[in-house]
């Protein structure tokens, strides 16, 4: 039996006039709503910030972890850390300072790979694809492929465990809005490709199920010379990304996706104009996602909403209570400085709860609760 939301307007009290425009005199907005920000939804207005929490204790809270702080390189993706998953997920950290020596193949899921600094060729059943920093790249699941690194790489990589990666619908907003078809760029068959096929030994590391088969061939099992069809891998810079903008409301993260993956969702923030209602919000709105993980993978710029962050951070907010601004980003809520923001991160929501793993522990801020203190 189908169901469907309520779908009448209540209020009570003092409100704005609309979400994040015209609050209340000296009062804070808070939104609760269902399913992200895809479902019903209710605004209020208190006369204190909910984040203002004298203690915080217990495994749900706001964490952060500093992947800066990690040691050494990989020799395959599949040597990376793990630092949160769930059945539908697996978000890992892969350092790479020299060229993958053999080939791998994930029979778990897509794989989805942020390039947070360098630059690399990457080799697979499609042929050669030149990615770096600032580099989405998908890699569909059963792709054979290795990376040669031109300088060290340092890629957050999400698995679509089970599933697959696929756009957004952008309904009104036509086809070319946000990302123009035209930016993605594709593997090629070229002189690159060519010149690395070859007669030697090859090994191909195949995951399944998190674990590791080998399969040996006495040739390079890169040796395609053609491919045709829809389904490839593609890659897509944070730069070829148009945000959506309002300058009278400030839109939710949800108008910033960029993949959806099976129960949970990738999105880009990419630097854009601030909304210039002066009766608007110019910060994220404190809100309770009572329904999704959020997680931020901070890649550069300055991150307006926060303090004491800096790129190659990973923040996770947990369901279960009100987050937002730092007090800092609060006090020029109404009012900044800059035209523009500056920040370009990525944040996975996922619709179950994550299980954040010991890699991850071992480079925590512990005292991130701490930074939403006056």
């Amino acid at each position: 039996m189908n169901g469907k939301w309520f779908n009448f307007h209540k209020k009570q009290g003092k409100v704005a006039k609309q979400a994040h425009l015209g609050f209340p005199e000296n009062t804070y907005e808070r939104e609760m709503g269902k399913e992200g920000f895809f479902g019903p939804v209710t605004h209020f207005y208190h006369q204190h910030k909910h984040t203002g929490w004298t203690h915080f204790e217990g495994d749900n809270r706001p964490r952060a972890f500093d992947t800066n702080l990690f040691g050494g390189a990989h020799g395959t993706p599949w040597d990376a850390h793990v630092l949160m998953k769930n059945n539908s997920v697996k978000i890992r950290m892969l350092r790479l300072d020299a060229n993958m020596q053999q080939l791998v193949r994930n029979a778990d899921g897509d794989d989805l790979l942020f390039f947070h600094k360098g630059t690399a060729d990457l080799y697979c059943d499609f042929g050669h694809l030149v990615v770096k920093e600032g580099d989405y790249l998908l890699l569909p699941k059963g792709t054979m492929w290795r990376l040669e690194v031109a300088n060290p790489c340092e890629i957050l990589m999400v698995e679509s465990t089970n599933g697959h990666y696929q756009l957004p619908d952008k309904g009104l907003l036509g086809p070319n809005a946000i990302v123009d078809a035209a930016v993605y760029r594709v593997p090629e068959i070229n002189d690159p490709f060519r010149a690395q096929y070859g007669e030697e030994n090859w090994t191909v590391l195949v995951k399944r199920l998190q674990k590791i088969s080998t399969i040996q061939y006495p040739f390079n099992p890169l040796d395609a010379v053609g491919w045709q069809g829809d389904l490839m891998p593609v890659a897509l810079n944070w730069r070829d990304i148009s945000p959506l903008m309002s300058h009278r409301f400030h839109v939710p993260p949800s108008a910033h996706t960029t993949f959806l993956g099976n129960r949970f969702v990738i999105c880009t923030f990419v630097p854009r104009l601030f909304e210039t209602d002066p009766e608007a919000l110019k910060v994220p709105f404190y809100h309770n996602n009572d329904d999704y993980d959020e997680v931020l993978f901070y890649h550069a710029g300055n991150f307006f909403s926060r303090d004491n962050i800096h790129p190659g951070m990973i923040t996770l907010h947990p369901t279960g209570f009100t987050h937002g601004p730092h007090p800092k980003a609060m006090s020029h809520a109404f009012e900044q400085k800059n035209a523009m923001t500056e920040e370009v991160a990525v944040m996975i929501d996922t619709r179950d709860p994550l299980e954040v793993c010991d890699a991850a522990e071992q480079v925590e801020w512990p005292d991130y609760v701490n930074s939403w203190k006056e």
